[in-house]
């Protein structure tokens, strides 16, 4: 078989010429810190991010900020797997962090001056700490499994699932966080506001410090530049549109890009569409922060069980074929059956909802994490750029196209990518199947 079919045999064990870690070294230790600094960090933002709309009315200069964001974040995302590469995944992850903060002290004075240039940079910081993270992540699962001498596809599942599950547990902590310092409706205070930003600039503060103490990957001083040791800076960014197309002429990679998309698109629904339609109609702006706080618990708790029970391309595929579904039970209801309605029932509905939705988002966090480790281990950085241009493009076609169309016509779309995420998906998982089932 050819070298491209080697790629698409991921279930090996990585080769000792891929790494010179020790054996038993263990990378654990690095994946509870680079857990906990990136909830530090996004259990800040993310509560933020939620009261941008609330805090800066005037001329929609919230809305507007996070649409340039999130318009910057994928256009980012088409140079990040170089810069990552030229700058070692660690150092991406450092850097990174920058803009969240940036982005976050902007608010205190917000104006078209400081949040423009502030959502500007968090685009090209969220583009490189992603990937910098799915890069990171992805080498020292590796570099455990051949260590210990256990199956990589097992180790890739549970270093994704304890990530996962500690960065979805921010909805739930940066809720709690805004709910106890704006009670009562002091969201429209100033003094209230600052002291929740500069509460939550304290928090990244200790987020970014955390970062400095993972471990750099083996291997990674003195990285040369994409493309060998002769390839200066110039070269590479002339090799840039073959980094950003390369990877498109791979068809697995275009059989996933619904499936990143899709990503995208159920968590601005979440966001932009079911907090303002579902939840406060039925249970009021109070209720926002607990049905959020629902869908992150829910969020987390599945995030670490998917990833434990992720082995291979066939557990990925019976897991997120689970979450598509529950995901599209959760849109039907919407387009056949649901009305808001008053009481006990009034205040369940949006809750189960949440909860069904969190489960979705938890599992396909994970399963994407692993399946793009486990097929496109040669490039890396690549695919998870791929991951992070498509699902920023979904999140700022939401955010853009929001006030202009219907919640019915929103959860149409919505359902229709479902269906044709999961299509493309078991087409995916069927050709790699089959290739197994040939070299046999």
């Amino acid at each position: 078989m050819d070298s491209r079919n080697d790629e698409e045999a991921p279930l090996v064990l990585v080769s000792g010429e891929d790494r010179k870690g020790r054996p038993g070294k263990s990378y654990t230790r690095d994946v509870h810190i680079l857990s906990i600094s990136f909830l530090l960090i996004f259990l800040a933002f993310g509560a933020a991010q939620n009261l941008e709309t609330t805090i800066n009315k005037d001329s929609e200069l919230g809305t507007i900020s996070l649409g340039i964001l999130y318009v910057s974040f994928m256009f980012c995302s088409m140079v990040a797997s170089l810069v990552v590469r030229l700058l070692g995944s660690k150092n991406a992850l450092i850097l990174g962090t920058s803009g969240y903060w940036l982005f976050v002290a902007a608010n205190l004075k917000p104006s078209w001056i400081t949040m423009v240039p502030a959502s500007l940079y968090l685009g090209f910081a969220a583009s490189i700490i992603w990937v910098g993270q799915g890069t990171y992540l992805t080498s020292i699962a590796r570099s455990h499994a051949k260590d210990h001498k256990v199956h990589e596809g097992s180790i890739i599942g549970v270093f994704n699932g304890e990530f996962w599950a500690i960065f979805a547990c921010h909805q739930l902590f940066g809720n709690l966080i805004t709910l106890t310092l704006l009670k009562d409706g002091k969201e429209g205070s100033t003094s209230g506001t600052t002291l929740l930003l500069l509460v939550f600039l304290l928090i990244m503060t200790f987020g970014t410090i955390l970062m400095f103490f993972i471990r750099k990957i083996e291997g990674e001083d003195g990285k040369e530049p994409v493309g060998g040791s002769s390839m200066g800076l110039v070269d590479s960014l002339v090799s840039l549109p073959r980094l950003i197309i390369t990877p498109l002429l791979d068809v697995r990679m275009l059989l996933i890009v619904p499936l990143l998309a899709y990503s995208g698109l159920q968590q601005a629904f979440v966001w932009a569409e079911f907090t303002k339609e579902i939840v406060t109609p039925a249970i009021g702006v109070s209720g926002v922060g607990g049905a959020m706080a629902v869908y992150g618990a829910l969020d987390a708790v599945c995030s670490i069980t998917a990833g434990r029970f992720t082995s291979g391309l066939s557990s990925i595929t019976f897991i997120v074929s689970g979450g598509a579904v529950a995901q599209a039970s959760i849109f039907l209801w919407l387009l056949l059956g649901y009305r808001t309605t008053s009481g006990v029932l009034g205040t369940v509905y949006p809750l189960i909802m949440a909860a069904v939705l969190g489960i979705g988002d938890g599992i396909l966090n994970t399963q994407i994490s692993a399946l793009l480790a486990l097929l496109f281990k040669h490039d890396t950085e690549g695919a998870f750029a791929q991951l992070k241009v498509w699902q920023s493009a979904s999140i700022a076609i939401v955010f853009f196209l929001s006030p202009y169309i219907s919640l019915q016509a929103m959860v149409i779309v919505m359902l229709v990518m479902v269906c044709v995420s999961l299509l493309s998906f078991l087409v995916l998982a069927l050709k790699v199947e089959s290739v197994f089932t040939r070299e046999e």
